[in-house]
């Protein structure tokens, strides 16, 4: 366990914001250790290696990122305008709730063996769940999301021996959606009711799936980064056999795309990463001059009973 788990079960969340951490990570941590649900989570391995934009692009922007096996390629879907044959570009996904929805699309798909998903009130209730009241604002950023993950395409390149790749070429997530849409064109809602996952997604998130705690994305359900990187560790840490240091050049080809400098990158990262490790206790890593040592850990997926002084 952590400095700042240690801290939070001997001395409450006053003494480890005394003993000079962080209040997010101390309240990211409080909130994982006092949650007693142990309900899991699912996703694709390729997206704890290459993941979504954290901010908005331009509407007909395709989105692009290479890690150090995967290169992940996105291209914005469009839908049509009123009654015309015009149509308009929408934009790739971006942000907490498209990463949210995603995790529960592959949850819901493991969970029943099916690539048909009811959603509706399943995912209103889901997002409950985790802390995301869907209602205003927040419900209509979801609802963006969801048509936005619906109509996009994407590209897995998988690096193998030598130069040959394989990959999910011009792979839709979803093959057929189901949207009410109230109001009147370009200003209407679009409620999304049902989704089938396309096959080829289907099949590669059975093969390579990665379990995550639930209470681990409530306590990040807010923070695009520290959603991307705890799936990063959660998918790499366990299968360590020995130390793999990850320079920093790669974590910022990974996770920084969106930063011009280095120098802007590394305090922006070691923050999420701080997060990330207040809802993954037996995470073992070191931050260095050279990049970050991952080291041999226990998965995420762990029972944990703790009880934190009320002080």
């Amino acid at each position: 366990m952590g400095t700042v788990h240690d801290l939070l079960v001997a001395r409450g969340k006053q003494g480890a914001l005394e003993a000079g951490i962080e209040r997010p990570v101390v309240e990211a941590a409080s909130q994982y250790l006092s949650d007693e649900d142990s309900a899991l989570a699912f996703a694709y391995s390729g997206w704890a290696q290459c993941a979504l934009p954290h901010k908005r692009l331009a509407d007909d922007a395709p989105w692009s990122i290479t890690s150090e096996k995967v290169r992940l390629m996105v291209e914005p879907g469009r839908r049509p305008i009123g009654e015309g044959q015009e149509y308009e570009f929408i934009g790739v996904p971006f942000g907490s709730h498209a990463r949210l929805i995603l995790l529960f699309l592959q949850t819901e798909a493991l969970r029943t063996s099916s690539r048909e998903i009811e959603l509706g009130g399943s995912l209103r209730q889901w997002l409950g769940r985790i802390g995301v009241s869907v209602g205003g604002m927040t419900g209509k950023s979801v609802r963006d999301q969801a048509e936005r993950i619906s109509r996009c395409r994407l590209t897995f390149h998988l690096a193998t021996s030598g130069s040959r790749q394989v990959g999910l070429v011009n792979q839709t997530i979803v093959d057929r959606a189901i949207f009410i849409e109230e109001g009147d064109g370009r200003q209407g809602r679009l409620n999304l009711e049902t989704a089938k996952l396309s096959e080829g997604f289907f099949e590669q998130l059975q093969r390579h799936p990665v379990p995550i705690e639930e209470a681990a994305i409530k306590a990040l359900n807010n923070n695009a980064p520290g959603l991307d990187i705890y799936l990063w560790l959660a998918y790499r840490l366990h299968s360590l056999s020995s130390d793999r240091l990850v320079t920093w050049k790669a974590l910022k080809m990974q996770f920084g795309t969106g930063f011009k400098e280095m120098f802007h990158f590394k305090p922006r990262f070691t923050s999420s990463l701080a997060l990330a490790m207040a809802v993954y206790p037996d995470a073992k890593l070191e931050v260095t001059e050279q990049g970050v040592v991952l080291k041999p850990s226990r998965s995420p997926v762990q029972p944990k009973v703790h009880a934190l002084p009320s002080r």
